[in-house]
């Protein structure tokens, strides 16, 4: 859904725009959980300011993400995600003590050559002078792997000052102050004048398409993000964050489907190469969940 709404509304325009709509379901959230945990505003200023920089952290992982897929397509991307538990391994092994055995590295190291597998694309080298045929040849998205690798990084920075104050403090009171984070963002972006203006256009050429597509979106998002932090509680961050990276074969299945039963939603490369490849790197990344996870 992120890469079918950019497709069509973000092509032009620039996709920090998007994350203005992250920020506002953030901001109806907020008075839901104040009237269900009253006790949000009885953490110190120190607690609010660095819960609320975590969900400055995450939006502008977004950001790094929907850069990365206004131009790639979204199974090439997602497996870019994988990274972000290995740097969530290193972080919560020196911030909560968190270790690792010998089987959980060598599934991150099968995750991480997953995400390097599909992020190599084979395009034709022009003809030779003296009038040969085409010759294929690799080239590796630097673009897309510095995008994603610095969202991978940001995101398991988050997600670790989440986990942090939410087992110490609670997990709605956590999550109240990091959507005043994320809606702290979206207010910085509207007062830039250009992102403003890009805004108030989109709404009013879209303005049922944009809102009911992007809301069912982010409702969907909200929940899966919620749901992916509630599971903090109960398991080691990089436990957490292994898991989630199935994302990667979900939507390689999903972008395969489409592209065949709906291809104006999706327009997935299903040459057989392509999807060997992509298959290969989805099968590295299971079995590095499933090492990660054993």
């Amino acid at each position: 859904m992120d890469k079918y709404l950019v497709e069509r509304f973000f092509r032009e325009s620039d996709v920090a725009v998007l994350l203005v709509f992250t920020a506002f379901i953030g901001v109806l959230m907020l008075p839901f959980i104040w009237f269900f945990e009253p006790g949000v505003f009885s953490l110190d200023a120190k607690r609010i300011a660095i819960i609320a920089a975590s969900g400055v952290l995450y939006m502008g992982a977004m950001l790094f993400y929907l850069q990365a897929l206004q131009t790639e397509e979204a199974s090439v991307v997602a497996p870019f995600f994988q990274a972000s538990p290995l740097f969530g391994y290193g972080l919560a092994y020196f911030a909560l003590g968190e270790k690792l055995s010998a089987t959980q590295m060598a599934g991150g190291a099968l995750i991480i050559v997953g995400a390097l597998i599909v992020s190599l694309c084979f395009t034709p080298s022009p003809p030779s002078p003296a009038g040969g045929g085409r010759k294929g040849g690799g080239a590796f998205k630097l673009r897309l792997a510095m995008l994603m690798l610095t969202c991978g990084f940001v995101l398991a920075l988050a997600t670790l000052i989440f986990k942090i104050f939410a087992v110490e403090v609670a997990f709605w009171t956590t999550t109240f102050w990091m959507f005043v984070g994320e809606a702290a963002f979206g207010a910085a972006l509207l007062m830039i004048d250009s992102y403003r203006r890009q805004f108030v256009d989109l709404v009013r050429a879209n303005t049922a398409a944009l809102l009911s597509i992007n809301a069912s979106n982010e409702l969907i998002n909200l929940g899966g993000g919620l749901g992916s932090r509630y599971a903090l509680l109960f398991a080691p961050l990089s436990i957490v964050q292994a898991i989630g990276s199935t994302t990667t074969l979900f939507v390689f299945a999903f972008g395969v489907v489409l592209s065949i039963v709906y291809p104006r939603l999706s327009r997935e490369n299903l040459s057989g190469r392509e999807l060997v490849q992509k298959g290969i790197a989805a099968a590295f990344v299971a079995l590095g969940v499933a090492l990660v996870a054993h």
